[in-house]
């Protein structure tokens, strides 16, 4: 023991004693020693605590998971199933064996050159008729490759093989192509809404996939960026440049692909993501492949006429108001192109989203003080950028009914306005829509819950029940934000706000959800037309399907009885493909304002609802009147 510790000591340069050392670490709490030594070292391995110098082994890496073929896919879905030998024809030498197999009643057939190869080909076909790929054989012979352990859709974790084949056997089919739905009936489980996805009426287009299964459902072609996939499909393309825009801190790129004659772009914040998004387009258009979206980013059809691909048409409308934008600023570089939101006004009036015309454009984020209000009219009360979007829209409309009931019949054909065919007043000609696009969540009760971008983990609203969702909001005077309204008797009147008492101004949210009621044209123009609704309202960011499509439309479907002509209006919602970058720095206290025909921007103080120089807006109250009565005495 002696000879021990004269030994430790000398090998620890006189540090500790062995007992110490162990007494010591006895007290610590995680059980090591001061001196960072959890054990005194061995005797006679001259100061190592092993007999050997031995270097650390190394980790062995597992090698790569192979992927599962169709026929253990197909077996782990349905076990115990029988392959029969149909017939084998061909020479000896090369001979091509048929096996069938039997799955829910459907017979497949699968033909090779060996039964084991001939049992492969028939599993594929059963598992192909279930995803309903168009051109399944060559979506699969990308895919299948490279299916790896993480995109297995057969997990046992899901419990997915039922519930695949239990949607496969009793539900009913699902027309519409351009919306992948969240269950089995086509409805949208996670709004707590149900309505039928409605048939297209564009040609030629491919049917659905089966819906998604649970959260750990990853789609084939995960792992695999759009490119890849794309180019196994279709080997040697070449990705074209088109276009560069954007200011400094957002830019923006085309690039463009041509795929069986088609032509395809994808736009992005970078060339790369860009391509991505022209092979993706081509992907969706011609093979019905979609890439994993979170339910939160998934676009949200229209009920009602769809013209259009989602994705594909919220995409060019986010581009049509942006350059437009651009352009009206010189490129971004006048004063005036300083902004917080950017809405816009696009109508199409077909199936070809490339005849899209911008109506108006316009930004701001403020409303007017109190004290500026105007008994006249003359000052614009609420300079939100959708909102003043809408009143250009609404001066829009006036032209073209200007331009309808004029004496020159060219003057009238270039109207979108034709009469009632059994009634009077005037509607819009056939496939003629509008599309609402803002560059971020209306404030209001759709952003309040979504300050942030979804995630891919982001399956939607958790807490959809709590109080303070759909509740009425007012926008704070003379700033940003919003806050509930009080549930007091107090009426706001026009004396109270001039004695300081607080302007109160519904939210944007508030404010269309109620247009989706009555329509955008306002309550003048409705002597005239029938309601006018938005087709689709596309966001530029911040873009989440349950909080948006509470905030439009699915806090108010409670409403019935609604008067001939108006209805609840559900028009597609969606994001677009390259989230607009947040905008740095303060608000500016200004809003502009364009509409087609309209030499150049118009510039209003948010503060006072009128320009520098203290003139009334083209939009305001008053000169919207003045357009109304121009009309009404033509009638």
């Amino acid at each position: 023991s002696c000879s021990t510790d004269v030994k430790e000591n000398r090998n620890l340069d006189n540090l500790f004693s062995k007992e110490r050392v162990a007494a010591e670490a006895a007290q610590l709490p995680n059980g090591s020693a001061v001196g960072g030594r959890k054990r005194p070292l061995e005797e006679g391995n001259n100061g190592h605590t092993h007999s050997k110098y031995r270097p650390k082994k190394r980790k062995k890496v597992p090698g790569p998971i192979l992927p599962k073929n169709a026929l253990m896919q197909l077996n782990e879905i349905k076990p115990g199933l029988q392959y029969k030998l149909l017939s084998q024809t061909g020479p000896v030498h090369a001979p091509v064996f048929v096996m069938t197999v039997e799955v829910n009643g459907q017979l497949f057939e699968g033909s090779g050159p060996t039964k084991k190869k001939a049992k492969l080909n028939a599993a594929e076909k059963a598992l192909r008729s279930f995803v309903q790929f168009p051109n399944a054989s060559e979506a699969h012979m990308a895919m299948g490759r490279t299916l790896s352990v993480h995109t297995d859709f057969t997990s046992d974790q899901a419990d997915f093989p039922d519930m695949l084949f239990n949607a496969f056997e009793t539900s009913t089919p699902v027309d519409d192509p351009f919306y992948l739905a969240s269950n089995s009936n086509g409805s949208f489980s996670s709004l707590g809404i149900e309505y039928p996805l409605l048939p297209s009426p564009v040609p030629n287009l491919v049917q659905p996939p089966l819906p998604p299964a649970p959260s750990t459902f990853t789609s084939p072609t995960s792992g695999k960026n759009p490119v890849m996939i794309l180019n196994e499909l279709r080997p040697g393309l070449k990705y074209d440049f088109v276009s560069e825009s954007g200011e400094s801190h957002a830019k923006n790129f085309v690039m463009s692909v041509t795929v069986d004659a088609q032509n395809f772009q994808g736009s992005g914040r970078n060339k790369k993501l860009a391509k991505a998004r022209a092979a993706q387009a081509a992907l969706s258009a011609l093979f019905n492949m979609q890439l994993d979206q979170a339910p939160s980013r998934q676009p949200i059809p229209r009920e009602g006429l769809q013209l259009h691909l989602p994705q594909v048409l919220a995409d060019a409308v986010s581009r049509l108001v942006v350059d437009k934008f651009s352009e009206l600023t010189e490129n971004f570089t006048s004063p005036h192109a300083r902004r917080k939101v950017l809405a816009g006004v696009v109508m199409t009036t077909g199936t070809d989203v490339k005849e899209a015309e911008v109506i108006c454009v316009s930004t701001g984020t403020k409303c007017i003080n109190g004290e500026y209000m105007s008994d006249r009219g003359l000052a614009l009360n609420d300079c939100h950028a959708e909102i003043v979007a809408r009143r250009s829209l609404i001066r829009y409309l006036y032209s073209q009914l200007e331009h309808f009931l004029s004496n020159h019949e060219e003057e009238q054909q270039k109207s979108i306005f034709t009469r009632c065919d059994n009634r009077q007043g005037f509607r819009l000609k056939e496939n003629v829509q509008f599309h609402l696009y803002i560059s971020t969540s209306p404030c209001g009760d759709a952003r309040i819950f979504s300050p942030h971008e979804a995630g891919v983990e982001d399956q939607g609203d958790r807490h959809p029940n709590r109080k303070a969702r759909g509740q009425l909001r007012t926008k704070i005077e003379s700033g940003e934000g919003t806050i509930p309204v009080r549930t007091s008797n107090t009426i706001q009147t026009w004396d109270g706000v001039l004695q300081g008492e607080r302007l109160l101004t519904m939210s944007c949210s508030d404010k269309i959800a109620r247009w989706n009621v009555v329509g955008f044209q306002g309550s003048l123009m409705s002597y005239f037309t029938e309601p006018i609704y938005f087709s689709s309202i596309i966001l530029g960011s911040l873009y989440h399907a349950d909080h948006l499509s509470r905030a439009m439309y699915q806090r108010i479907t409670e409403i019935e009885d609604l008067p001939q002509s108006f209805s609840l209006n559900r028009p597609l919602l969606s994001g677009i493909s390259n989230a607009e970058a947040r905008q740095p720095g303060k608000a500016p206290n200004f809003s502009v304002n364009w509409t087609v025909g309209d030499q150049g921007l118009e510039v209003i103080n948010a503060t006072t609802g009128k320009d520098d120089l203290g003139r009334a807006s083209r939009l305001c109250k008053h000169a919207l009147y003045s357009r109304w009565m121009r009309l009404h005495c033509k009638v």
